[in-house]
């Protein structure tokens, strides 16, 4: 069972290969950096794709440098870029992707490209993991920036990406909140509607290896007193390591609160591909990036 974010480093230790990370578009000086500190901390082999003479500029600027082992492909334009970093990962040559100077969305419809593209489920979706002072063990949440307005069949692609990575990383047996304003079912509110349904469906095992309740108000998903204060029973109410937020507004509030006001440290990935991406801002701090990449790397099995 993970106890916090810093034991990813243990899981990676324990591995026997490092895996091979594309950074795609990588004239990045925020990526470019994070993914040297992965580099030099043996998390990882990288690849580099993009503009070489750009990329040993931004290297020179940063004061870094990579061995001779390491793969430079050089590409100009970023559609040959996106092409020539998915493919590889398609193609067997490396296991995960991470985002450079490029658009997220440019980097997803390569992602998405039927012929070469990296997808594997119908929902691609985003998974933060959290380390909260407040908390007794690692949080996740999820869909707080690629699912705008999921209905329920989409949140059932959420939670089954959700459920599958926590599992490769130790949580064998989520417990899931599924969030809405109040904890009981109102039908003019949907998010209440989807919560409802989704317990259910796991209950008869339509949704498999994990323990759902819902609807849940966030303080009864992470507090025993508040859940207890309202009657609310269950393994889920309190002891919660997964949040389902009803849509993206709800989640990037959520998000934002837990980095900005509560000092949490974070890792982000994006799931649904054939191998995790990651995705990060570049308002995100050092630390971030590198527990990404660490949390990507830790979830690919070979």
């Amino acid at each position: 069972m993970l106890k916090s974010i810093s034991e990813l480093v243990d899981i990676l230790n324990a591995q026997t290969a490092k895996r091979r990370l594309v950074l795609c578009a990588a004239a990045d000086d925020n990526a470019l950096e994070a993914v040297h500190k992965a580099y030099k901390a043996n998390i990882i082999e990288p690849v580099l794709v993009g503009n070489k003479h750009d990329i040993q500029n931004v290297c020179n600027e940063l004061n870094i440098s990579f061995g001779e082992e390491v793969e430079i492909f050089h590409a100009i334009d970023v559609k040959e870029m996106v092409k020539t970093s998915v493919s590889l990962i398609h193609d067997g040559k490396a296991d995960f992707l991470m985002k450079g100077h490029l658009s997220t969305a440019e980097l997803m419809r390569g992602v998405l490209n039927k012929d070469w593209g990296l997808k594997k489920s119908r929902v691609i979706s985003h998974l933060a993991l959290f380390d909260l002072p407040a908390y007794h063990k690692p949080l996740a949440l999820t869909d707080v920036a690629m699912n705008i307005a999921p209905d329920l069949e989409t949140k059932i692609g959420i939670l089954n990406n959700a459920i599958d990575f926590l599992r490769k990383i130790g949580i064998q047996k989520p417990k899931v909140a599924a969030l809405a304003a109040v904890e009981m079912v109102n039908e003019k509110m949907p998010a209440t509607l989807d919560a409802a349904l989704l317990t259910i469906m796991a209950n008869r095992g339509q949704i498999r290896n994990c323990e759902i309740d819902g609807p849940l108000a966030f303080d009864n998903a992470i507090s025993q007193e508040s859940s207890s204060h309202k009657g609310i029973k269950g393994v889920v109410a309190g002891d919660a390591d997964l949040l389902l937020v009803p849509d993206i507004e709800a989640g990037n509030v959520l998000y934002k609160a837990f980095v900005f006001f509560a000092s949490a440290k974070v890792a982000s990935i994006i799931l649904g591909a054939k191998a995790p991406i990651v995705l990060t801002s570049r308002a995100d701090s050092m630390e971030t990036k590198l527990n990404s990449i660490r949390l990507a790397a830790a979830s690919i099995e070979f």
